[in-house]
């Protein structure tokens, strides 16, 4: 049973005259097939994985309205379908997160940017930037600068967002260049209406085929000497048409205000954080009307000259509002200054901070330095008192809640899921370094990167997703111990097969790779990939309690077909028997590359099965068995050992129940899905025999009940009795 998105397929379907209510990156993709896209692709990734988990799900109504949609295997192949739109008329659209994702997609991009497109083609990417970010801390300016793309930065506001999806297409077309739409994760996950629009289904489709391909034009290519052309296209025509288009069609947005000898310029993405900090200041009402006047520019890039001077003449100062470094738009609007001759002070990185996300408590402090110098005497003063009185009392009370704390807090680092299939491999290499000694840990993107935090502390360095067996191969020469890799098969298919795999085989690289087969690409959704196990395979598993990953070989077959000799595959919960395959990995006298498949199912695509198939049993009255592991406390000794080795959060300590001894005791508690895990990790590492597994039957059968009634009683029998004073 995968998630389900039935209900924001319907929204999709919304037409003229109806109301859309729901999340920023639904609004962005029903604007899509308003916009009259003919194919959509993308590798999923926070927070875009929505717009095409939701495509893929809708299938059948993107065939109606002849949508061609692919779940491709990276961002690069994304990027590369927009390779549909040089020669025809043809809306395209792809998504990924960024910056990883437009790293990878780089190359595509570059060939894409220098001849140009011919139907609108759009980039959705997730500025995964700021504290919510999960990667590197950068930003998608850069390769609209360097390659010659629009970048749509949109307002959070659900019919400008939806507004600037359809602009965007129609300012690709009439540019002829690449539009990126980047959304901050706040505005992925901003909530609001619109007033839809019909789809529009694309004139060239699945449903209404080209009759013949277009003729061949060598300027059409990437490739010289036609790209010293496209390079003169850039400056002389196709920049020059998106700063007239953006004019015309008013993209940017010029919002008046009181204290018109001063104003703010901002990026779109930064607008309602921007509006609440002038609130905090009494700059603006309860509505988002700004005493200061603003220039939002939805389109990030190229900014439009003689706007910005239009907008800075006669000013006494101007403040740009910039998330992220290096600051790309205040030195370009500084430059634009200068070259016009127009000497308005101009303000950013001075009174902002350069780096990290700019939140409104953030924002409020730049505001109110700018507001002390050039707005004194203007009845401002008592707004910027209040705002930093607001800012120091904020930061004393932090202060002062840390000075309560009769210690520091303890760290609560990120961790599995209950139950997962990687924590028990990470149980099992810290087990069997105590025999081979340490290792070196190159890791990788993706859930099993949480072994990196305690109780594993493992892994060297992270340096893309799928790139963990390249990244060893200047380690490993200089290394006595071999190199241990780790990559999920997720990574595996998305980059590793060739960055890594391909490689160390023909370089004959000594190596050991771990990839973990959960099934899915779990760290961002559990989306499907090649090596998933089909609907078909499900349905006729025996046991649906059991993990259905073996059930497919893609790997493995893929990996002997490339030539890897040395293959072996392992149950993740067999904790003893992956110590065993490590050590001999690490051992053996092969010289060549050694492949261990941890197989074991993503924990979470299992429960969304395996529930509500109990529940239908238990509804029915059937027999339903489930496996509770437990800790004898009277034989926990409180050593915690097996805390530090399995750091299952249902693996805790409560209060010792004997009086006479002060360690507290391991224990079970609810939550726990039986993975058996503790139990493992008790044998392999030699432990205390404290746990124990034990079967809860639901609706037993009759001669289960008379067995269960016949131990009781003879358990109460064997009792000691009690002893009275």
């Amino acid at each position: 049973m995968e998630v389900s998105f039935s209900q924001e397929i319907e929204s999709l379907r919304l037409g003229q005259g109806q109301t859309f209510h729901g999340e920023g990156i639904l609004a962005i993709t029903k604007a899509l097939l308003q916009s009259g896209v003919a194919y959509v692709g993308g590798y999923q990734g926070a927070p875009v994985s929505h717009l095409l988990d939701v495509m893929v799900q809708a299938e059948p109504y993107m065939n109606e309205l002849g949508v061609h949609v692919e779940a491709c295997s990276n961002e690069a192949s994304a990027a590369a379908m927009l390779g549909a739109s040089i020669h025809y008329p043809l809306r395209g659209a792809v998504t990924w997160k960024s910056i990883v994702g437009t790293n990878v997609a780089a190359d595509a991009l570059s060939n894409l940017s220098s001849p140009g497109v011919k139907g609108g083609a759009l980039i959705v990417v997730g500025e995964d930037y700021g504290e919510g970010a999960s990667v590197i801390q950068e930003r998608t300016h850069a390769y609209a600068l360097k390659s010659g793309m629009c970048l749509l930065d949109p307002r959070p506001d659900l019919p400008v967002m939806v507004h600037m999806v359809e602009q965007g297409f129609r300012l690709s077309e009439a540019s002829n260049m690449p539009c990126i739409l980047e959304l901050r994760i706040r505005a992925c996950h901003v909530r609001g209406s619109f007033e839809a629009k019909d789809n529009v289904a694309p004139p060239i489709s699945t449903r209404a085929l080209m009759a013949q391909p277009a003729g061949f034009d060598y300027m059409k290519l990437a490739h010289p000497p036609v790209t010293f052309r496209h390079e003169k296209l850039k400056g002389e025509e196709r920049i020059p048409a998106a700063r007239r288009f953006i004019v015309e069609n008013q993209l940017n947005e010029l919002m008046p205000g009181r204290f018109d000898d001063t104003g703010i310029i901002v990026q779109g993405g930064l607008y309602n954080a921007l509006i609440r900090a002038l609130q905090q200041l009494g700059l603006a009402n309860a509505f988002g009307e700004s005493d200061l006047p603003l220039l939002v520019l939805n389109v990030a890039w190229p900014v439009v000259p003689e706007q910005i001077a239009g907008f800075c003449q006669g000013k006494r100062g101007v403040l740009v509002v910039e998330e992220g470094q290096p600051e790309y738009i205040e030195q370009e609007i500084a430059t634009h200054l200068r070259r016009l001759g127009i000497a308005t002070p101009l303000h950013g990185k001075d009174m902002l901070a350069m780096a990290g996300e700019y939140s409104v408590e953030v924002l409020a402090g730049g505001l109110a330095a700018f507001a002390a110098r050039y707005l004194p005497d203007a009845g401002t003063q008592e707004g910027v008192t209040a705002t930093q009185a607001w800012l120091a009392g904020n930061r004393e009370r932090r202060e002062a809640a840390t000075r309560q704390l009769p210690a520091p807090l303890p760290a609560r680092p990120p961790s599995f899921c209950i139950g997962c299939p990687e924590r028990p491999v990470f149980s099992a290499l810290k087990l069997v370094q105590q025999e081979i000694g340490q290792v070196h840990v190159a890791a990788d993107i993706g859930c099993h990167a949480f072994g990196t935090f305690e109780p594993f502390s493992q892994g060297h360095s992270i340096l893309g997703y799928g790139m963990s067996l390249a990244s060893r191969a200047g380690v490993s020469p200089m290394m006595a111990q071999r190199t241990l890799s780790i990559m999920g098969d997720g990574g595996f298919w998305h980059n590793g097969l060739l960055t890594g795999v391909q490689s160390a085989l023909f370089n004959g690289d000594d190596a050991v790779l771990m990839i973990f087969k959960n099934g899915y690409t779990s760290a961002t959704g559990t989306q499907d990939i090649i090596s998933t196990p089909d609907d078909e395979v499900k349905e006729r598993a025996e046991d649906k309690q059991q993990s259905l990953v073996h059930k497919n070989d893609t790997i493995e077959s893929t990996l002997r077909g490339l030539g890897v000799q040395w293959l072996r595959t392992v149950h993740t919960y067999e904790v003893e028997t992956m110590r065993r395959t490590v050590k001999e990995a690490f051992t053996t006298d092969f010289a060549g590359l050694k492949v261990i498949i941890a197989e074991g199912e993503c924990q979470l695509e299992r429960q969304r099965r395996v529930k509500p198939w109990i529940a239908s049993l238990l509804r029915k009255g059937e027999r339903v068995v489930r496996v509770k592991y437990g800790v004898d406390e009277d034989v926990c000794n409180g050593d915690h050992a097996c805390i530090r080795l399995s750091g299952c959060p249902t693996l805790t300590l409560k209060d010792n129940p004997d009086p006479l001894k002060v360690d507290p005791v391991a224990v079970v508690i609810d939550g726990c899905v039986g993975c058996g895990l503790c139990g493992a990790n008790a044998h392999a590492a030699t432990l205390c025999p404290s746990f124990y597994r034990a079967e809860v039957v639901q609706n037993p059968k009759w001669h289960e009940r008379l067995l269960a009634g016949l131990r009781a009683a003879l358990v109460n029998a064997l009792r000691p009795s009690e002893i009275h004073a």
